[in-house]
């Protein structure tokens, strides 16, 4: 079990940040150009079994997506400290939107190899939605009421299922589980690795989440964390493009 007292408090919010994005390219990466260019698209175990090249290229591809199921929990644990310590929830909010707009067409370029693939949406949607949700969660603790912290939590939920963000209702609810455990630590472990189980890799990054201590980090490195996911999205596009 991951205890406080047991892990280094190695981690600035910068450092976590880092990790997160280092795990998601490599997990893209083996999207865009192992999966959807090399392997060209779905494939099965029987057509592995039967092609050197192909075993290869699955193994790397299973390899890099293992790593790459760290991003998700670190980016919603970012999301609930964002919220916790931003001084202006409203323009973090907006931020997240913006950046979910501007994201659309270099997700869509990359994952799907299309300008506009209405079908499925990038995860500064679901990030926007899991914000907005603690946003009214916290609002109505203070008034002490619970339906209306449910029914808060159902919408933004519904909505990200009906419009097929990247992880769905479960990427809203992620995110309103660490914050409810906020103040417990042991307790935001536990639940967190439950809610986890069905992709085996992410429970391991509350290992790096249990070493953040606290602190923000050097202020410069804001705008780029923002601007990686859809940078780095349209130079995988670019890549897949060229290669293949």
């Amino acid at each position: 079990m991951l205890t406080e007292g047991r892990m280094p408090k190695c981690l600035n919010s910068n450092g976590l940040k880092w990790v997160a994005i280092i795990t998601m390219l490599l997990d893209h990466g083996a999207v865009v150009l192992i999966e959807n260019r090399i392997l060209g698209g779905p494939f099965h175990l029987m057509a592995a079994q039967t092609s050197p090249y192909i075993a290869m290229w699955w193994k790397v591809d299973l390899v890099l997506r293992f790593i790459g199921r760290l991003a998700f929990p670190i980016f919603s644990y970012q999301i609930v400290e964002g919220f916790l310590h931003t001084r202006d929830i409203k323009k973090y909010g907006r931020r997240l939107l913006v950046f979910a707009f501007i994201s659309e067409i270099p997700f869509d370029l990359a994952v799907f190899n299309t300008w506009f693939y209405p079908q499925y949406q990038n995860v500064y949607i679901t990030l926007f939605l899991g914000l907005a949700a603690i946003w009214a969660v916290h609002r109505y603790e203070e008034e002490g009421s619970l339906w209306k912290q449910a029914l808060a939590v159902g919408v933004c939920c519904s909505l990200a299922q009906l419009i097929k963000a990247d992880y769905g209702a479960f990427g809203v609810f992620f995110v309103v589980l660490l914050y409810y455990c906020r103040n417990r630590t042991g307790m935001q472990t536990v639940l967190g690795c439950a809610a986890l189980a069905w992709e085996v890799a992410a429970p391991l990054a509350f290992i790096p989440i249990r070493m953040y201590n606290g602190r923000r980090g050097d202020k410069r490195w804001q705008w780029f964390f923002y601007i990686f996911y859809p940078a780095h999205l349209l130079v995988l596009a670019g890549i897949g493009a060229v290669l293949y």
